[in-house]
């Protein structure tokens, strides 16, 4: 034994955002952005039209009835639980889809969606769809490209506010814009200077939109993380959005 060098300590990787302790941060983080409160599992319910051009506006992840998402998600309701109260509604979300109209939706919808975020059944199709749709192909992009939980959460939350569609503004779209102007970790580039660069691209895609053009949930939260050099996103954390400040211990 005596002579035999020492095997060197391999560091464990960082978690990822999906670790159920940071997916917890980044759920309260988002939510803390789209509805001014850290209680994201009191947003099941939440339901109103912001006046964005994506007509209703629900649940934990802002599931609209003009993008289609809402329209996914009361489906797999439907699929899960025939009947259901949202279920009569499917017909008229179909016709909505890729517009800003209510036809055939008010006056009860949005009395109906609080209904159904009482079941079970219900909260957990959002928890689905908000991973399938959302959290899942930002972490995995995050982790293609090399980032760890601070980057794969600003991924996560580009994608949330700007869906992925073919448009400028969207996350596919913004990150092209960041690839542009630096390389990955994963491509040999600097982590920083690459999460930098997709802010930047971020903060541009937020402001071709009068609903979006308030950036503080990147000037104000995201960014100071990455001032702070916090890119495995770890608590404490302190931040403000819209001029309220957060803290999570």
């Amino acid at each position: 034994m005596f002579g035999l060098p020492r095997a060197a300590a391999v560091p464990a990787a960082a978690p990822g955002l999906d670790d159920p302790a940071k997916k917890e941060i980044a759920m309260k983080l988002v939510s803390s952005a789209e509805n001014s409160t850290l209680d994201w599992k009191a947003q099941y319910s939440y339901i109103e039209d912001i006046g964005d051009g994506r007509g209703y506006t629900a649940g934990i992840i802002g599931f609209c009835s003009g993008t289609g998402d809402m329209l996914d998600l009361v489906e797999l309701y439907a699929d899960r639980r025939p009947g259901n109260v949202l279920a009569a509604y499917l017909p008229a979300l179909r016709g909505v889809n890729g517009t800003d109209s209510h036809d055939g939706l008010d006056p009860h919808f949005a009395d109906d969606w609080r209904e159904a975020a009482q079941d079970a059944a219900f909260q957990q199709a959002q928890n689905d769809e908000r991973d399938r749709v959302y959290f899942n192909p930002a972490v995995q992009q995050g982790k293609t490209d090399g980032v760890r939980a601070l980057g794969q959460f600003a991924y996560y939350d580009a994608i949330v506010m700007h869906g992925d569609g073919g448009d400028a503004t969207s996350f596919s779209s913004i990150r092209r814009r960041a690839l542009s102007q630096a390389r990955p970790p994963a491509q040999g580039g600097d982590e920083t200077t690459y999460l930098d660069a997709f802010l930047d691209a971020r903060v541009w895609a937020m402001k071709q939109e009068e609903a979006h053009s308030d950036t503080s949930r990147v000037d104000t939260a995201q960014r100071v993380f990455l001032r702070q050099g916090n890119l495995d996103l770890n608590p404490p954390l302190d931040w403000k959005v819209y001029g309220d400040s957060y803290h999570i211990g």
